[in-house]
């Protein structure tokens, strides 16, 4: 496919252009990507492409719906674009770099240098003027993972109840001993253990897992209770959470 005409066309889109889906491409554990730009192709030729380069790649149309994302899940690179209406890039950068060491790449149609140092100074890790070509993105953004310190979840284990996961390997022991668990079960267990004892939405656990649906979610919740509970009817550690989506309670 010829990502570079694709992306220098009029508009910014080809409109006979299909759009596939790509689920099949990305491997378990691949980076998750948030693409904030308020123009509906500039997201969605972004999502198609970096899903096709082996990326998870969630997408927001402005600032409020990023934070609602980012409330919920750990990404690996934010691409940002600066001319958003509302809360401007500029802004959202500065407010996540007060809480947060996440890559940031810029996005903006202003090239003019005092808007880059603009950007740096308020927390950018990177810089890239539109229009821009597609395999220079993805090299900015190989570099700023390679650049980035590994993430302390990846390290890290959580215990609850006769259960230990290891969020680095993916791997879930009960009793210390091993119990077999799907790829989208691990995937969902990893995105709840990430924020221990916090209600994370179902529309978020979708999104971040590749699940698809929010029923499929609950249907791997199912699953996972027969797995972790000692009584999946009482669940005491893999929690509902009235009207938002489910909590893992670790020790």
């Amino acid at each position: 496919m010829d990502w570079r005409r694709i992306f220098h066309a009029r508009g910014g889109v080809i409109e006979d252009e299909p759009i596939l889906s790509t689920a099949s491409h990305i491997a378990e554990g691949a980076a998750h990507i948030l693409v904030i730009d308020d123009d509906d192709r500039i997201r969605t030729l972004l999502k198609r492409y970096l899903s096709e380069n082996g990326f998870r790649t969630s997408v927001a149309c402005n600032a409020k719906e990023a934070r609602t994302l980012m409330a919920s899940v750990d990404f690996d690179v934010l691409i940002l674009d600066v001319m958003m209406p509302g809360e401007t890039g500029f802004a959202l950068t500065r407010a996540v770099r007060a809480a947060s060491n996440v890559p940031i790449l810029l996005l903006t149609a202003r090239g003019l240098p005092e808007d880059r140092i603009e950007g740096l100074e308020m927390g950018a890790d990177d810089y890239l003027s539109k229009p821009f070509e597609p395999r220079e993105l993805l090299l900015r953004v190989n570099s700023l993972l390679r650049r980035a310190p590994p993430s302390p979840h990846e390290k890290r284990e959580v215990k609850f109840g006769a259960c230990t996961f290891s969020l680095g390997r993916s791997e879930l022991r009960k009793y210390g001993d091993l119990v077999r668990i799907t790829a989208g079960e691990a995937s969902l267990l990893k995105a709840l253990a990430q924020k221990p004892r916090e209600a994370i939405s179902r529309e978020a656990l979708a999104e971040q897992t590749a699940a698809g649906m929010e029923r499929s979610v609950d249907v791997q919740v199912t699953r996972l209770r027969k797995k972790i509970e000692e009584d999946p009817r009482a669940p005491i550690y893999l929690q509902t959470v009235r009207g938002v989506g489910y909590a893992l309670m670790t020790d």
